[in-house]
């Protein structure tokens, strides 16, 4: 009696799309060798251990994986049924690290455990939570938003925005800016609403900028506006808000076509590139792998994309579309942005590539995003 039972809890993972899991590893083995490129010959040359933030990264991914295998596991239709959990638990968090948490770069966005020597960063798992509590709620509108619950979904995204620009962390409040604008539009909002609120967010924008001019107080960090005039100008104090972005490009455009090969890189072994094995670990691809390596890498993250499109198409019910189509959002936008800021194309911002950058939170959420996915695509043909 207990035969079909076990058959019926086995027959899901038959449908489960693991060659996203696959491609999730294969580019964090990716984000490894670049760990260690980007960072070893300081710390040699500092006496520590070249291996630190290899190691790191590769305890981060470890423990990535195995989220990801747990959130392909546990029926992904149970998530919905704590969405709103969730998703009060992490802005909690935000509230705290507030008052509690470390400050870093300018930004007081981390929480630091005693004896550990990473931190937590509430903000990437906020992504996840969003997520998921937003796909909850317009699925219960069955692809119908009205004014008053596209409001309500506004507010969602509000609260997670208004804290983490207290921080400030202006580029991860882009990625929830993002993640909602995705899932909203294929949720059944009207393009006439979506056309008032983006109307509405250049103004805020461009009030924020100004505001000091306006009269009221000055809103953007004085790092912010400066990075801004950077990206417009490249020109711009060459030796200060300019200079990442340049050596950036010039340790991008040292690769050729072949790239210098790897732990070759004259700009990476140099440590001219600032933050290059978070934000700018990219650069390090482009220099020691060339136009090829960072061919194969955005090959990779295309199919990543297109296999988690083909998923939100193929899923029987708007929670797991939903879903879909946030992680999807949250991994193009990154993916876009984190390149194209490397190369000239966008803005700097502190937004890390999927995979590749360095950093615990960012790191197993992804997977743990990628875990959701399969899950979804695992019960697609379950009623």
């Amino acid at each position: 009696m207990n035969l079909p039972l076990r058959k019926e809890l086995r027959s899901p993972l038959r449908y489960a799309d693991y060659s996203l899991g696959i491609v999730a590893i294969l580019l964090s083995a990716i984000g490894v060798a670049l760990n260690y490129s980007s960072t070893w010959r300081v710390l040699e040359f500092n006496g520590q251990d070249p291996l630190t933030y290899a190691k790191r990264q590769i305890i981060f991914v470890a423990l990535g994986i195995a989220v990801m295998i747990a959130a392909t596991f546990l029926d992904y239709r149970l998530y919905r049924d704590f969405a709103n959990q969730a998703y009060l638990l992490v802005m909690l968090a935000l509230v705290g690290v507030l008052f509690f948490g470390v400050e870093r770069n300018g930004a007081r966005a981390w929480y630091e455990l005693p004896g550990l020597t990473f931190q937590i960063q509430p903000a990437e798992f906020a992504k996840v939570a969003v997520v998921i509590a937003l796909a909850a709620f317009v699925a219960n509108q069955d692809g119908h938003l009205r004014l008053v619950t596209l409001s309500n979904a506004y507010l969602m995204l509000a609260v997670p925005l208004g804290l983490i620009y207290l921080q400030p962390d202006l580029g991860t409040m882009l990625v929830f800016v993002a993640i909602g604008m995705g899932v909203l539009l294929v949720s059944g909002a009207q393009l006439k609403h979506i056309f008032v609120t983006t109307v509405v967010g250049v103004i805020v924008v461009a009030g924020m900028f100004n505001s000091d001019n306006l009269g009221g107080p000055k809103i953007l960090r004085q790092t912010q506006e400066q990075r801004l005039t950077a990206f417009l100008d490249p020109g711009f104090d060459i030796q200060g808000a300019s200079y990442n972005i340049n050596q950036s490009q010039i340790a991008i455009g040292a690769g050729g076509v072949r790239g210098q090969g790897w732990l070759q890189g004259t700009q990476t072994n140099l440590n001219l590139v600032p933050e290059q094995e978070t934000d700018f670990i990219f650069t390090a691809l482009g220099e020691e792998f060339g136009f090829l390596g960072v061919s194969a890498l955005l090959l990779l993250y295309a199919y990543m994309l297109a296999r988690i499109w083909f998923i939100t198409r193929a899923s029987n019910d708007l929670f797991g579309t939903f879903a879909c189509v946030g992680a999807l959002s949250m991994f193009t936008f990154q993916i876009f942005q984190n390149v194209g800021m490397t190369m000239g194309i966008m803005p700097i911002t502190g937004i890390p590539l999927p995979f590749l950058s360095h950093g615990g939170s960012s790191t197993v959420v992804a997977f743990g995003l990628i875990g959701l996915v399969i899950n979804i695509s695992a019960r697609r043909h379950l009623a």
